[in-house]
């Protein structure tokens, strides 16, 4: 029996947001416990021409929302980019998770051969020939560079965490 879309996007982004989570909840108490501020971690970067941490956690949550909205076919939920500390990203991680699982496995698996534009009539307009081609080439692939950098940058400043919490519960 083939996977299905749903099956190859919501229970994926789902999973890894929550270990998403959950290695930001040891960040957080890694930062109390030592008594570092948590600006520091939060504005961390592996290069200095690289994203901080906070902004590889609003990229993952929009991948994840982007693609699951375009996969069925329904608007991309807008969100501010506001997020100053763990507290907000936890938030708009809840936030995420909510609205992908909001989503059914017919509305996602409806519509396999839907072509998919990104950035439409822009000069970065993408053009996908279907769902899978758009799933698979483009929107995991950038949920998971958001999510590993974002794992990445943790386990470079000392939070101890390691592949289990990276890959968290399934």
């Amino acid at each position: 029996m083939p996977i299905t879309l749903y099956a190859a996007s919501i229970p994926v982004f789902t999973q890894m947001l929550h270990s998403l989570d959950d290695v930001l909840s040891k960040a957080e108490a890694h930062a109390s416990a030592k008594r570092i501020d948590p600006h520091a971690l939060l504005q961390a970067r592996l290069f200095p021409d690289m994203f901080p941490l906070i902004r590889q956690v609003q990229l993952a949550s929009d991948f994840a929302k982007g693609t699951s909205a375009r996969l069925a076919g329904v608007a991309v939920p807008a969100y501010e980019d506001n997020e100053q500390s763990f507290a907000d990203l936890h938030a708009r991680i809840t936030t995420t998770l909510a609205f992908i699982e909001s989503l059914s496995p017919e509305q996602i698996n409806g519509r396999p051969d839907q072509e998919i534009v990104i950035q439409p009539d822009t000069p970065r307009e993408r053009r996908f020939s279907s769902q899978s081609v758009y799933l698979m080439h483009y929107g995991l692939p950038q949920f998971f560079f958001h999510v590993t950098t974002a794992y990445a940058l943790l386990r470079h400043n000392g939070i101890e965490i390691g592949k289990r919490d990276f890959v968290g519960t399934y």
